[in-house]
C-alpha cells in the first residue's frame, strides 16, 4: 500500500469510528490528508470499497494482535479484553467494526460482508482456544457491549467495570481446573484411644 493510500485509511477509520459509515465523506477524507476528493476515488472507487478495506484491515490488525498476545498469556478472555481495552483507551475510543456492527443490517452489501467476517474471525479465535461457542459469544458481547458503554458515557473506566466480573469468573473457573485448592483431602476418622 502507498502512503497516501494508507492515509486515506487512517482518516477513514478515524471517521467511521466515531461515526459509522454515514460518518464520512470523500470530501472530508481528502480534506483530512490534504488531497482531492478525486484522488480518494483514485485509490477507492466507491465509499463501500474504502469502508470494506478500512474493516478488513482492522481485522486483520487485530487477529495479528490477539495472536501475539496470546503467545504470551494463555488466557484467551484476558487477552480479548485487553486488546479491546487498548480501543477504549485509545484516542478514538471505538472499534469500528463494533460502530459498524451495531448498524449492519443498513451496510452495503461488501461492508457488511466484512463486518461479519470481523466477527467471526473474533469467534472462531475464541472457539479455537477452547471456549465454547456459547462462551466466545458471551466474551466477545461483552467486551464490545463494554466498548459501546465506555464511548456512550464518556468513561474509559466503565469499560473494566462491564469486564471484570467476565476476568473474574474465567480466573477463578482455571483455578479450579488447575487445582487452586488442591485435591481434596479426606479426613480420616479419630482412632479410638488406646489404653
Amino acid at each position: 500500500m502507498g502512503d497516501v493510500k494508507t492515509e486515506i485509511m487512517d482518516a477513514a477509520e478515524r471517521r467511521m469510528q466515531q461515526g459509522g459509515f454515514g460518518g464520512f465523506s470523500f470530501r472530508e477524507i481528502g480534506a483530512d490528508v490534504g488531497i482531492k476528493s478525486s484522488s480518494v476515488h483514485y485509490h477507492f472507487p466507491t465509499k463501500e470499497d474504502l469502508a470494506a478495506a478500512v474493516v478488513r484491515r482492522w481485522a486483520e490488525y487485530t487477529s495479528e494482535l490477539v495472536d501475539k498476545e496470546l503467545e504470551k498469556d494463555p488466557n484467551p478472555i484476558r487477552v480479548w479484553t485487553k486488546a479491546f481495552r487498548g480501543t477504549a483507551f485509545s484516542k478514538a475510543r471505538m472499534c469500528p467494526c463494533t460502530v459498524l456492527g451495531a448498524a449492519s443490517q443498513d451496510l452495503p452489501e461488501p461492508v457488511a460482508k466484512e463486518v461479519k467476517g470481523f466477527f467471526k474471525m473474533c469467534q472462531s479465535k475464541l472457539i479455537a482456544e477452547g471456549l465454547s461457542p456459547s462462551k466466545a459469544a458471551e466474551v466477545l458481547s461483552t467486551i464490545t457491549g463494554a466498548l459501546v458503554v465506555a464511548n456512550a458515557l464518556r468513561d474509559t473506566a466503565e469499560y473494566d467495570r462491564a469486564t471484570s466480573d467476565l476476568l473474574r469468573q474465567h480466573a477463578a473457573s482455571l483455578a479450579d481446573r488447575h487445582g487452586r485448592r488442591g485435591p481434596a483431602k479426606k479426613r480420616l476418622a479419630k482412632a479410638p484411644a488406646r489404653d
